[in-house]
């Protein structure tokens, strides 16, 4: 959430400033909440000396034992108006939190103008061949075709679920496996993070923390409390059913791991906090019908290794440029040709004030596709959640929170899929992965 502070000092450049990432900001209802705010703080401070005056009226006059009945009848109608201001405080102020919920962040300066993917900036490329992704001799396949006689199973997976869910069996689920414990094994002993086990399931105050409440409510898949039965991607806000608190599946590990934090104010010494989990996720992925629909680039439900830093504000955009590296040190080790893309304002997610894209080259289909997407959301979360550190001043202050996949295990799973695939259909085991797979080198029907 923006700081209100900053709307009220330079209105019309933070509606100018989002406006380059494609949203509206409604002035005009932010104007006029604060001009009611501005209202009902002058009156209260002015019913609260008067309050003050007649109380000091009222203790005179029964020192003296005169009649003070009709200053104490015109404190108690000060009293029901200041109890009126309050009320209308606290409709106004819930006004102006509910416009807030729904504002992104202010992108960074550093961030590239423009509408959409195309604006994007291409930073770097990497491949183990300084010449770029290798070609093959013979008809690259994709990886549904190539997954198939090794186990990945989409047919089983509608079958038990419906469209956008996968079986993997065999050497594919063994392989993916290998995959996600080999991302954990990096970023914990190379990187520092702490491996965390978090909840799949969240409150929905955990989710607004985060930013994906309440704007985004139809991408989630909500549940219920008690054995009430579920809803997928359906609204609701707090309550599911009769007295029940809402709850929802994870869309990834971020919101569990940021949330860690919320409430708390963390000691200065404590910082930089690095958390990484392995989880599936869960996303409806509402409004994106047709799109990616084969395969395992888009799915309902899909594994991820998700690393978080927390940070103080100083220090964010080193551990940006950092946690880059870090998902970096991955596709590297894997030998995954790669490139990385500095997103412009207009690709940016809800939260993010700068994210970088991690590309990664599928043969299958001729193109780069996106891996792993890492942002600073500076104070952004931080202020939903009530997340700080004393600083050096001795002083509370917003912490600066970041996140990013390390990597997505399906989409990676694609990859090697792809680009290690033989003439004959078998596909080579990286050799980072081999001792993950007991040693196997080549993966067969």
């Amino acid at each position: 959430m923006l700081d209100p502070a900053l709307l009220r000092k330079d209105l019309d450049g933070v509606a100018t400033r989002l406006a380059d990432r494609g949203y509206e900001l409604d002035v005009t209802a932010f104007r006029a909440l604060e001009a009611e705010r501005k209202l009902i703080q002058t009156r209260t401070e002015e019913l609260q000396a008067q309050r003050n005056a007649l109380s000091k009226s009222i203790g005179q006059a029964k020192a003296k034992g005169e009649d003070a009945s009709a200053a104490l009848a015109q404190a108690a109608a000060l009293g029901a108006e200041l109890a009126g201001m309050v009320a209308r405080n606290d409709a106004v102020q819930g006004a102006l939190s509910d416009l807030l919920m729904q504002v992104p962040n202010m992108p960074h300066a550093s961030v590239p103008v423009g509408r959409d993917a195309e604006g994007n900036v291409e930073v770097r490329r990497w491949a183990p061949d300084a010449t770029g992704p290798q070609s093959f001799e013979f008809p690259a396949l994709d990886h549904v075709d190539l997954g198939a006689p090794l186990g990945l199973d989409f047919e089983a997976g509608a079958k038990l679920s419906g469209s956008r869910f996968a079986v993997l069996r065999g050497p594919v689920a063994r392989l993916h496996r290998a995959l996600a414990q080999y991302m954990l094994d990096v970023q914990t002993t190379e990187h520092g993070y702490t491996e965390c086990y978090t909840p799949y399931i969240v409150s929905a105050q955990t989710l607004r923390g985060t930013g994906q409440l309440p704007k985004f409510e139809e991408d989630l898949f909500a549940a219920r409390k008690g054995g009430q039965g579920s809803d997928a991607g359906q609204g609701g806000g707090e309550d599911k059913g009769e007295g029940q608190e809402a709850l929802y599946l994870i869309p990834t590990s971020e919101v569990p791991l940021t949330n860690l934090v919320r409430g708390e104010i963390v000691p200065a010494e404590t910082l930089p906090l690095r958390f990484t989990a392995h989880t599936p996720c869960f996303r409806s992925e509402a409004g994106s019908y047709g799109k990616d629909t084969r395969g395992m680039i888009r799915q309902h439900q899909f594994d991820k290794v998700e690393m978080v830093q927390v940070v103080a504000p100083e220090t964010s955009y080193d551990a940006l440029e950092e946690m880059v590296g870090h998902a970096e040190r991955i596709l590297q080790g894997l030998g995954l040709p790669y490139r990385v893309m500095l997103l412009c304002t207009g690709d940016m997610g809800f939260g993010a004030a700068k994210t970088y894209d991690l590309e990664v080259w599928l043969p299958g289909q001729s193109a780069y596709r996106e891996i792993s997407s890492v942002s600073n959301c500076e104070a952004f979360q931080a202020r939903r959640m009530q997340a700080r550190y004393r600083n050096a001043a001795g002083r509370t202050e917003l912490l600066h929170t970041l996140n990013g996949s390390g990597l997505a295990v399906g989409r990676t799973l694609v990859a090697v899929l792809e680009n290690y695939q033989n003439a004959d259909g078998s596909v080579t085991v990286p050799p980072a992965l081999r001792p993950y797979i007991g040693g196997l080198e080549v993966l067969r029907a």
